[in-house]
């Protein structure tokens, strides 16, 4: 039989790529919810096997698997409201503080290189408005965020009274002597899944207070409501460590006298980021997800791209399901490898070259 071209399957293989992406676009109103109830239902499995274990039947063991979830949620979004309702009563004191240290900043600019007050303001001018359809999309993305939060536990639910059913689709969906494969696949991925939510969990709170007692130490208002937003922010890989920074030095901009706090900041900030880049996603996140940093870099940006800040949230434990999957197949184990974080010494074609000059020498 002969063999299909390269080409040819290259094209094949890009324009199933394609529709995937096409169909993940389009229907993200509804897949979007769907993989967010996936991953907690698998995270919540566990707690619901312990329930059903201590001989409470399905349906109440599910149901108060999910209550516990809602109570969890909703005590941080209670925080967190808390401490939003004290930062607007200071609203309109630090608008006049804003004002301030933006009229002392275009008269330091006007100064240094002649560029008149009014000019700077219609450079402003110009860049707000050109903000206002990013920052608009951005709250009716929140709102739309906000309405499928209803949609999730119900989700939830569903997933986990009809387990059994699903579990048993998979492993008929394929034959006999892949079973084990199956399984293999399977207990993995939620091992996987488990892993990475509990030690996002993790290591969110430790950043958190670890953000909140920089801020505290160097005396910046609101320190633990911006702690706590730059830690929720940091669960962006690569990307959200990064935009934590602005809010404090910006606070920090209208509340304090000079630039040296702003300093401060972003050298503490440095600091929390080292420790969590190295020693705190590689030993608490990334014990089961073993991905490298260019994939995932490249997954998030794709996923935001996609899905916007869900889809950079969603990426990484979709790749990792994915190299599970790979190292599970002949034919796509170098994608698999790929995936991973473990880079050989040696390349294939020096390996090769070194056998073939022994062959010769022996020869």
């Amino acid at each position: 039989m002969e063999t299909e071209p390269f080409y040819k399957k290259s094209a094949h293989i890009l324009i199933v790529v394609t529709l995937f992406v096409y169909i993940l676009y389009v229907m993200s109103d509804i897949i979007i919810p769907f993989a967010f109830a996936g991953l907690f239902a698998t995270l919540l499995n566990s707690l619901q096997n312990k329930f059903m274990q201590l001989k409470i039947p399905r349906v109440p063991s599910i149901v108060l698997t999910i209550i516990i979830a809602v109570l969890i949620v909703a005590a941080i979004l209670s925080f967190l409201s808390m401490q939003l309702i004290q930062f607007g009563e200071m609203l309109p004191e630090l608008r006049l503080k804003y004002k301030e240290v933006i009229l002392d900043l275009e008269t330091s600019i006007y100064q240094k290189f002649g560029v008149s007050i009014a000019k700077q303001t219609q450079y402003l001018e110009e860049l707000t408005s050109k903000s206002k359809g990013l920052i608009g999309s951005t709250v009716s993305s929140a709102l739309g965020v906000f309405s499928i939060l209803f949609l999730i536990p119900i989700y939830i639910f569903l997933l986990l009274y009809y387990k059994t059913l699903i579990l048993n689709f998979l492993y008929e969906a394929f034959t006999r002597e892949h079973s084990e494969h199956v399984a293999s696949v399977l207990k993995e991925t939620k091992s996987a899944i488990q892993s990475y939510v509990v030690g996002l969990l993790i290591e969110t709170i430790i950043i958190a207070v670890l953000n909140s007692g920089a801020l505290l130490l160097l005396g910046v208002d609101y320190a633990i409501l911006l702690g706590v937003l730059g830690a929720l922010l940091n669960l962006l890989p690569y990307i959200g460590g990064l935009v934590a920074i602005i809010l404090p030095v910006l606070i920090a901009t209208v509340t304090k006298d000079g630039y040296s706090t702003q300093l401060y900041i972003v050298g503490a900030y440095a600091i929390i980021q080292f420790i969590d880049n190295n020693f705190l996603v590689p030993l608490i996140v990334s014990s089961k997800v073993q991905i490298n940093a260019l994939v995932s870099i490249l997954a998030v940006l794709c996923g935001g791209a996609l899905w916007g800040v869900s889809g950079m949230f969603l990426s990484i434990p979709f790749i990792a399901v994915l190299k599970i999957v790979f190292d599970r197949i002949d034919g796509l184990k170098p994608w698999g490898k790929l995936f991973g974080d473990q880079v050989p010494t040696r390349h294939k074609g020096e390996i090769w070259r070194f056998r073939r000059k022994a062959t010769v020498k022996s020869s």
